[in-house]
């Protein structure tokens, strides 16, 4: 799977999250543009797992701020 594919995915996903509509680049923050608070976070990437069949760890989770950065996170996994 491609990294065109797996953020085609992962933007269908982050639909019912995103209450604001912001408009979603590789630079859109989850905390800050987003807005997103602890449980949000738990719930989409609950999603995420299940879509992909993976697991995104505590530690990758701290890592990610930026929405490229999960795209690229979720890519690496899913294209082993």
């Amino acid at each position: 799977m491609d990294r065109a594919e797996v953020d085609t995915r992962i933007r269908t996903i982050i639909e019912p999250f995103n209450k604001k509509g912001i408009v979603i680049t590789e630079d859109t923050t989850f905390a800050g543009d987003l807005e997103f608070d602890s449980l949000t976070v738990m719930d989409f990437v609950a999603a995420i797992e299940d879509d992909f069949d993976i697991i995104i760890t505590m530690n990758q989770q701290a890592e990610i701020e930026k929405y490229g950065q999960l795209v690229d996170a979720v890519h690496s996994q899913v294209s082993n």
